[in-house]
């Protein structure tokens, strides 16, 4: 489905209703793949944003301190109903994974380092990593246009994994040369 197929946004929630949403995400997600997770639930279930919407407030969420899911719901929650909807939605993400790692942490220190605990903290990050590409895919395929832009993309990796360029670093000469890239060209454009 392409941008243009985007079905359209839905009105904005009640405050139960978008407690309720980011309650279920917040307990049925895991890891890094959440940002797919996300999109699905708030662009193609919810279509509470458009892929449009969606990329912009991802960008902004991982460019601020703190988890993805977290800023997400806070950007989110303010978009669709103010600073209490950004309230609410953060409160919704966050409790499910807070009980649950009150809980581990109780379990872990009961038991943590058997091979059963190693073997599903296994199986969770190469589900992970799976989920994280997916949403590479879906999200590249909609933003990346040019050729430039996926040699944005593999430099700004190439610097973060192999000379281990912090990411802040990476990003912030990565975004100044793209805006520079992709700059207006026409004399008469201000």
């Amino acid at each position: 489905m392409s941008v243009a197929d985007t079905p359209p946004v839905a009105p904005p929630p009640s405050l139960g209703k978008l407690f309720w949403v980011f309650l279920v995400m917040g307990a049925t997600s895991l890891g890094g793949g959440v940002v797919g997770y996300l999109r699905t639930g708030l662009v193609v279930r919810q279509r509470w944003l458009d892929d449009l919407s969606f990329v912009e407030l991802l960008s902004i969420s991982q460019t601020l301190p703190g988890l993805n899911a977290t800023n997400m719901s806070i950007l989110v929650g303010d978009r669709l109903r103010g600073g209490l909807g950004a309230l609410v939605a953060t409160l919704g993400m966050c409790l499910p994974g807070a009980s649950l790692m009150i809980a581990a942490g109780f379990a872990y220190g009961a038991g943590g380092d058997g091979p059963w605990s190693k073997a599903f903290l296994h199986g969770i990050a190469a589900g992970a990593v799976g989920l994280i590409v997916v949403v590479l895919v879906q999200l590249g395929a909609k933003t990346l246009k040019t050729v430039a832009d996926y040699v944005f993309v593999v430099l700004t990796a190439v610097a973060v994994a192999f000379f281990k360029v912090p990411v802040p670093y990476a990003l912030i000469v990565a975004g100044i040369v793209a805006i520079w890239w992709h700059r207006p060209r026409d004399k008469d454009v201000p």
